[in-house]
Parts: C-alpha cells; structure tokens; sequence
C-alpha cells in the first residue's frame, strides 16, 4: 500500500498559504516603523528616504517566500545553524548488508 502525500499540504496552516503569524508580525512592525520614521525624518534627500523605508525594505525581504524554504528568514536561521551548531553525521553508505531482498518481503 503506498501513499500519496500532496506537497502543499502544510500551506492550509499558513495565513494566504505562505505566512505565519511571526511572519505577518514582523511585517506589520516593519511598516509600523517606516510610518514613524517617515513622519519624524522628513525625506528631504535620497539618504533619508533610504533610511526612512529600510525597516520596510528589511522586512519584506525577510518574509519573502522562497521555494524549499519557508521564506528567507528560515534560510538565514538554517545558515546559521548550519555554520555554529556541531553535528556528527554518520554515513553508512551503500554496502550489501543494507540491500533491499525482494525473496524477504512478505506479501499480504
């Protein structure tokens, strides 16, 4: 009996099918700040129109879908885990113990 999983199924868990709430959060925050900044530091020049919209230009990038990963967040955590945490991975390679005998399978 084989089963057929769809790809997409973790999406009906998301909000719109590609955010969490940590995710909307952050965006909502982002923009949040944009808005204060905007209204305390009038863009009188490009330096400060950069800076004004950079918390909104971060957090969008951050909350961008990105496919095999959740979004770019997730990449940077996976980045970084990747680079601080030690792991021991044991590779057991291909060797005639671990072959698949089709004369040992039971068929129901």
């Amino acid at each position: 009996m084989k089963f057929l999983i769809p790809a997409n199924s973790k999406k009906s868990m998301l909000i719109f099918g590609a955010f969490t709430t940590f995710d909307l959060i952050l965006f909502a925050s982002g923009i949040a700040i944009t808005i204060v900044l905007l209204l305390i530091i009038a863009p009188n020049s490009l330096f400060t129109a950069i800076l004004d919209l950079l918390p909104a230009v971060i957090c969008s990038f951050l909350v961008l879908p990105v496919p095999n990963y959740h979004n770019i967040r997730v990449i940077i955590q996976e980045l970084y885990r990747f680079y601080t945490v030690r792991e021991k991975f044991i590779w057991k390679g291909w060797c005639v113990k671990d072959e698949f005998d089709e004369s040992k399978q039971v068929h129901k």
